[in-house]
C-alpha cells in the first residue's frame, strides 16, 4: 500500500530525480511555462510550490535553502524578485497543470505546467499566445464542404420554371423490382 507516499519516483534513482526536478524548476522559473509529461509535471508541482512559498519572504535563510536545492543564482534572483512580487497575495496554488494530449512518438501523456500569475490562458505571459492556440484540434474532411453552393443563374431558373413537372424525378434513385414468380 502507498498510504501517504506522495512522491513519484519517476523510474529514476534519487540523484537523477533530484537533477531532473532541479532542471525543470529552473526552466519553469525562466520561461514561466514548460511542456513535459503529465507525471513529471505533477511531481514538479509538488517540488516547486514549497520553494515559491519560501520565496515570498526574502530572507538570507530562505535564499540559502532554495540555493541548496537549485544551485542557480540567476534563477533564485528571478524567483525572489519578479515572481515573488506576482505571487505575494496568493495563498498557494502557484502552478497549473493543463493536459494537452499525447506525444506522437511514444503516446506519452503530455502536459503544460505554468505559473498561474503568468498564465497563457489570460494572455499575460508573452501577450501573444493562448493555451487554446497551443492545443490544435485534429482536422478531418468528413462532412465539410469547402465550396459554397453556387447560385443558379437566371437562365437555369427560367428553364426549370418552364419545364413541366413529371411524375418521375430524374434525381430520384432507381429501385429495382423483384420478379415475382410462381414458386
Amino acid at each position: 500500500m502507498r498510504h501517504r507516499k506522495k512522491l513519484n519516483h519517476l523510474g529514476r534513482e534519487t540523484q537523477h530525480r533530484k537533477a531532473l526536478l532541479r532542471n525543470l524548476t529552473i526552466s519553469l522559473i525562466e520561461h514561466k511555462h514548460i511542456t513535459t509529461t503529465t507525471a513529471k509535471a505533477k511531481a514538479l508541482r509538488i517540488y516547486v510550490e514549497p520553494m515559491l512559498t519560501r520565496a515570498k519572504k526574502d530572507s538570507t535563510h530562505n535564499r540559502r535553502t532554495i540555493f541548496s536545492m537549485l544551485r542557480d543564482k540567476e534563477t533564485i534572483n528571478r524567483m525572489f524578485g519578479e515572481v515573488a512580487e506576482k505571487i505575494a497575495n496568493r495563498p498557494g496554488g502557484y502552478t497549473r497543470v493543463i493536459k494537452i494530449g499525447t506525444r506522437p512518438g511514444d503516446a506519452a501523456d503530455m502536459a503544460l505546467i505554468e505559473l498561474v500569475d503568468y498564465s497563457l490562458l489570460n494572455g499575460v505571459a508573452d501577450g501573444t499566445a493562448t493555451a487554446a492556440a497551443t492545443v490544435t484540434k485534429k482536422r478531418t474532411r468528413r462532412g465539410s464542404s469547402s465550396k459554397p453552393a453556387a447560385p443558379k443563374s437566371e437562365s437555369n431558373i427560367d428553364k426549370a420554371a418552364k419545364k413541366p413537372a413529371s411524375s418521375k424525378s430524374s434525381n430520384a434513385p432507381k429501385i429495382r423490382q423483384r420478379k415475382s414468380g410462381s414458386a
